[in-house]
């Protein structure tokens, strides 16, 4: 694995294992609309590294390991951390900008970032086939997988389904799509059409996402 990967999983189990036992740690730095309109913005960060349960956890850092490891095996370790981060960070302001209007919204988890590393090896290795637990025997192409991605989770935002921040994944999916790009913009030559199939649903958002409140 990684050392980078490595790091931020350790980092993100340390400090959701402290989150386990001390419920006032997470309440100091989990992501909160009032406080951070307060001027607490680095609960936008902090909020990434916390988790409520070990299945919470343990599904994003699994998830983290697989497609950590193709990023950082594409296109480097420095450019996974500025996606790791930058993604948690859209992630959180994208999920700020949608709740804005509701003071108590509050939310932890990595699943903003880990959707922007997600993307990022969607886009450097789109025709990557992919099977699940649940269906062992189809294979997806990364691009497609992708884009499914996206419109699940515009639906799951729109119908507030589960107890899950949809938004945060959106925000971070659209972080690590951009930063991808902008630090490899060869990709728009060599994986074209998948930069294009997976953009569409993004500008979507971007112009019409109000209207999903």
């Amino acid at each position: 694995m990684n050392q980078a990967v490595l790091f931020i999983i350790i980092a993100n189990v340390l400090t959701s294992m402290k989150g386990f036992k001390d419920y006032s740690f997470i309440n100091a730095y989990k992501f909160q609309v009032n406080r951070i309109l307060a001027g607490e913005k680095i609960r936008m960060l902090t909020s990434g590294f916390l988790h409520v349960d070990w299945t919470h956890l343990v599904f994003n850092m699994y998830a983290l390991h697989l497609f950590g490891g193709i990023v950082t095996n594409g296109i480097g370790t420095l450019s996974f951390v500025i996606i790791y981060i930058g993604s948690l960070i859209t992630g959180s302001l994208y999920t700020l900008s949608f709740h804005k209007k509701e003071p108590y919204y509050s939310a932890v988890g990595a699943s903003g970032a880990v959707s922007g590393v997600l993307f990022s090896a969607i886009i450097l290795a789109p025709k990557k086939l992919y099977s699940f637990i649940f269906f062992p025997f189809i294979d997806i192409p990364g691009y497609l997988l992708g884009v499914g991605y996206l419109i699940y989770s515009i639906y799951g935002m729109k119908k507030q389904l589960g107890n899950v921040g949809h938004s945060a994944h959106l925000g971070g999916a659209m972080g690590g799509f951009v930063l991808t790009l902008i630090l490899n913009p060869e990709l728009f030559v060599t994986n074209s059409l998948s930069v294009f199939l997976l953009a569409i649903p993004i500008i979507l958002l971007l112009f019409f996402g109000d209207k999903l409140k």
